[in-house]
C-alpha cells in the first residue's frame, strides 16, 4: 500500500520555534543526527521520473509540544507560531521553487500533549491538505456504528483530492472515533472535483467489503476476516459523506420546515372513582375527529380457523400532552430480537421522548437528536424505521417506532375480547405495560407507561366474515384506523358494540401506544 501520509518525528531542538533549527542542520551534523525536514522533503518528493524529483510535497503539519504552544499563545498572542509558519514557508520557497509547479506552500503549526520538551513532529504527503484561508468546505464526514449515534471526523475541500481514514493520526489523515478494525487498513476517499463523485475506497482492497446503502445514504464496511465484537456482532463501520452547499444557496429541506406550533392543552385525569393507580391520562382532543370512512371495499374476506393480532409499530406520544401526570421521558430500548428490553444493558438501539417532544436515539455510542422520517440499521441485516404520523395523529403522536419482527397472539373466533389496561386478552402485545419505561418529575410515583392515553377497557373486537368488528368502550379513548401501509383511513368515534366499526383484515388500530395489526 502507498504511504498517503508521511509522519516523522524529528530529533530534539533546542527552540522549537526556530525554522532554521528545524529545516536544516548546520555543515556536517547532518550525518549525525536524524534528517531534518528538509532532507525528509527531499528523500520523498510527491512526484519523480526515474530517480529525479519532479514535484515536491507543500502542505506541511508541524506539532510541537502543547505547552510551548499555551504559553506562545499566553505571551505573545501566538506570534511566535505564526513567524514559524511563515519562516518555513519562505525556506521552502527557497530551496524547492522549482519543483513547486505552482503549488501555495502552506504550514499549519498545532501543539500535541504528547510531544516532551524540544520534541518535534511533522506530517506531509498525498493525503495531507491544508485549506486555503476562507476556501469553503465541500463535504463533511461521518461515521457510526450502529447508525444512530453519528460522530464527525472531518472536513473535505473542494482541492483536496486525498483523504485517508483510519485507527490513529500518525498513519492517516484523519482517526474515525471508534474505528474497529485495529491499526490495519483504512479507508481512501477520493475527491476529483465538483462535477464527479467522491470515491470511497477500502486500503487495503481484500482486508475490507465496502457497499453503499443508496436507501440509508451511506457506506458499511466490514472486515473479510471475520472478526466480530464482544456481542458476536461482525464488526463494521458505517460512513457517510454530507455534500456542503454554499450558505447563499442553501434552503432547509421542505421535510424539515416547521410551523409554529398551537399551545398544548394540559392533560386531563378520565373521571372515575376509583383508586389512583387505575387512572388514564388522557389529553385532549384538538380538533374534532373526523368520521370514519365511506362505504366499504369489495374485498372479500374468508375467515379461517384461527386469525391473529400483531404489534406491528409502537407509537411515541406527545409527552408535552401529560405533563400534569409528571411524566418528563418515555425512554424504550430494544433488544436482538427487536421488541422492548426487560433490562438497558440488553438494548441494541433505543428511542426516548421528552416533554418538550424531542426525539433522540440512544446506543452504546451515546445519545443523538433525530427527527422523523428517520432509519437505523443497528445490526446487519435488519432496519428499523420510525415513521412520521399522518396530520390527524400528530396532535397525540411524534412518530410511530416500527418493530422490524412483530409479536403476534393468536385469537380464538366467535368471541367477543376486550383489550386494555385492566385487561388479560393480548396483554403480552402490551410490552410498555411498566413504570420501567417513564421517568416521571421528582416527588411523582413511579406508574406504567400504558396510563398514558391507554383506558382500562379501550375498545372490544371480534372476528367477523368480513373482517374484524370494533367497538370503543371508552369515551375518551382514542381510537384510529390505519390501513395495511399503515396510512391514516379514519379515526373511530362511534362504535357500539350493537353498531361496530368494521376494520378489515391486514388494517391497523392505534390505541395508546399500540398499533395493532388484526389478521385474517
Amino acid at each position: 500500500m502507498p504511504v498517503y501520509v508521511q509522519h516523522e518525528v524529528l530529533g530534539k531542538v533546542g527552540d522549537v520555534f526556530d525554522a532554521h533549527a528545524i529545516w536544516q542542520a548546520p555543515g556536517l551534523a547532518l550525518f549525525a543526527r536524524r534528517p531534518l525536514l528538509r532532507d525528509l522533503l527531499e528523500r520523498t518528493p510527491r512526484e519523480q521520473r526515474g530517480r529525479a524529483a519532479v514535484r515536491c510535497f507543500s502542505h506541511i503539519t508541524l506539532m510541537l509540544p502543547q505547552e510551548e504552544v499555551d504559553d506562545d499563545r499566553h505571551l505573545t498572542r501566538g506570534a511566535r507560531v505564526r513567524d514559524l509558519a511563515q519562516g518555513l514557508a519562505a525556506l521552502h520557497q527557497k530551496d524547492f521553487g522549482d519543483l513547486l509547479q505552482g503549488d501555495d506552500v502552506r504550514y499549519h503549526v498545532v501543539g500535541a500533549d504528547r510531544l516532551e520538551p524540544g520534541e518535534v513532529e511533522v506530517k506531509f504527503g498525498h493525503a495531507v491538505y491544508l485549506p486555503a484561508a476562507g476556501e469553503a468546505v465541500q463535504y463533511t464526514v461521518a461515521v457510526s456504528r450502529d447508525s444512530a449515534v453519528w460522530k464527525t471526523v472531518c472536513a473535505i475541500y473542494p482541492n483536496q483530492r486525498l483523504t485517508l481514514i483510519g485507527h490513529d493520526e500518525h498513519e492517516a489523515t484523519y482517526a474515525a472515533p471508534g474505528w474497529p478494525f485495529g491499526a490495519e487498513g483504512a479507508v481512501l476517499l477520493i475527491n476529483d472535483g465538483p462535477d464527479a463523485p467522491l470515491e470511497v475506497q477500502v486500503r487495503p482492497k481484500d482486508a475490507f467489503d465496502c457497499s453503499w446503502d443508496a436507501a440509508a445514504g451511506y457506506w458499511t464496511i466490514k472486515s473479510r476476516r471475520g472478526a466480530v465484537d464482544a456481542t458476536g456482532a461482525a464488526l463494521r463501520l458505517l460512513l457517510r459523506v454530507t455534500p456542503v452547499r454554499p450558505a447563499a444557496t442553501a434552503r432547509p429541506p421542505a421535510a424539515v420546515a416547521k410551523t409554529p406550533a398551537a399551545p398544548a392543552r394540559p392533560a386531563v385525569w378520565k373521571p372515575r372513582a376509583v383508586l389512583d393507580s387505575e387512572l388514564t391520562a388522557v389529553p385532549l382532543a384538538r380538533d374534532p375527529a373526523p368520521q370514519p370512512a365511506g362505504a366499504p371495499p369489495d374485498a372479500t374476506y374468508a375467515p379461517v380457523p384461527r386469525q391473529r393480532v400483531a404489534l406491528a409499530a409502537l407509537a411515541l406520544p406527545r409527552l408535552s400532552r401529560y405533563r400534569e401526570t409528571g411524566a418528563q421521558v418515555l425512554e424504550i430500548g430494544l433488544n436482538r430480537a427487536f421488541v422492548p428490553a426487560a433490562q438497558a444493558q440488553d438494548a441494541i438501539i433505543g428511542f426516548a421522548v421528552d416533554d418538550q417532544d424531542e426525539l433522540q436515539a440512544i446506543t452504546p455510542a451515546g445519545r443523538e437528536r433525530i427527527a422523523v422520517p428517520a432509519s437505523f440499521s443497528p445490526v446487519d441485516g435488519t432496519r428499523v424505521e420510525l415513521a412520521a404520523c399522518a396530520p390527524a395523529l400528530a396532535d397525540r403522536y411524534c412518530a410511530l417506532l416500527l418493530l422490524p419482527q412483530p409479536p403476534a397472539l393468536p385469537v380464538a373466533p366467535g368471541a367477543r375480547f376486550t383489550f386494555g389496561r385492566g385487561a388479560p386478552m393480548l396483554a403480552a402485545l402490551r410490552l410498555l405495560d411498566s413504570p420501567r419505561f417513564v421517568r416521571n418529575a421528582a416527588g411523582t410515583p413511579p406508574s406504567s407507561a400504558d396510563r398514558l392515553g391507554l383506558s382500562r377497557d379501550a375498545f372490544s373486537f371480534e372476528a367477523g366474515p368480513d373482517g374484524w368488528l370494533i367497538a370503543r368502550l371508552s369515551p375518551t379513548q382514542a381510537l384510529y384506523h390505519l390501513d395495511e401501509q399503515l396510512a391514516f383511513v379514519a379515526a373511530i368515534d362511534a362504535a357500539t358494540p350493537e353498531q361496530p366499526y368494521r376494520l378489515p383484515a391486514g388494517h391497523h388500530l392505534v390505541a395508546g401506544h399500540y398499533v395493532l395489526r388484526f389478521d385474517a
